[in-house]
């Protein structure tokens, strides 16, 4: 990812509506995946400028890994402190170690994504699950994933296929930011057109918008654990390693 990326990041994830609904999404998915609280280890893989290594923390034995020094410098300066600068193809854990890896925004970034999801499945403890989300839908290709560094987006069944050959068995998959999708559709479209220079598209909105779309978000979160959701521009799945 550029690195002036992580600085504008840095300065939207505590309060922005899409980095807050992902990141409590995720929450809500792990406490339900792994209740075992402290004693549970997860690895926060491309943990990014550390908003959600720094929840995860608090609440499990937390861990995070990325590429970038920008980034992990950001992390340090959250406080957060069992940090390594590794690849998603090559994690510094051993076998067997972890009860949950999230990667939130990851795999599309790793041009070896097979091998980097088969890295996951080998680090996971038996019952271990991989959390994570991507980019859906080619047809939103544009500016932001090429400011992204992205190499592609995803398809559900294409992302289910990729997790059970990377060794997952139990894999449950489903669109997100499903009530918003014709507007992000319709905004990446005229974002295509438009001359300059790429650049990640998280367009200013107002406080109580910036709210409303938190709660908004917040709700989808509540119905997708219980429903697949039939579109959206990201997809979240979970998949677990076999006991």
């Amino acid at each position: 990812m550029n690195p002036s990326e992580y600085s504008r990041m840095r300065s939207l994830e505590d309060h922005y509506w899409w980095f807050v609904g992902r990141r409590q999404l995720a929450l809500r998915l792990l406490r339900a995946t792994v209740p075992e609280g402290r004693g549970a280890r997860v690895l926060d893989l491309g943990c990014g400028t550390g908003a959600v290594l720094e929840e995860v923390s608090a609440e499990y034995w937390g861990a995070g890994v990325d590429l970038s020094p920008l980034a992990l410098q950001f992390c340090s300066q959250r406080g957060c402190r069992r940090l390594a600068r590794a690849s998603g193809v090559n994690l510094p854990v051993r076998t067997g170690s972890l009860d949950s890896i999230l990667a939130l925004d990851v795999f599309e970034h790793i041009e070896l994504h097979r091998e980097a999801m088969r890295e996951a499945w080998r680090a996971l403890k038996p019952g271990g699950a991989l959390i994570l989300s991507v980019p859906a839908f080619r047809s939103l290709w544009g500016p932001h994933d090429v400011a992204l560094m992205h190499f592609r987006r995803y398809r559900r069944r294409e992302l289910e296929s990729l997790l059970r050959e990377a060794g997952f068995r139990q894999v449950r998959v489903s669109y997100s930011v499903f009530f918003l999708f014709p507007l992000v559709w319709a905004i990446r479209q005229v974002e295509r057109a438009r001359p300059g220079p790429a650049k990640a598209s998280l367009p200013r909105v107002p406080g109580w918008m910036n709210s409303l779309l938190i709660r908004l978000q917040a709700i989808e979160g509540a119905v997708l654990q219980r429903l697949r959701l039939p579109w959206g521009s990201s997809l979240v799945a979970i998949a677990l390693k076999d006991e």
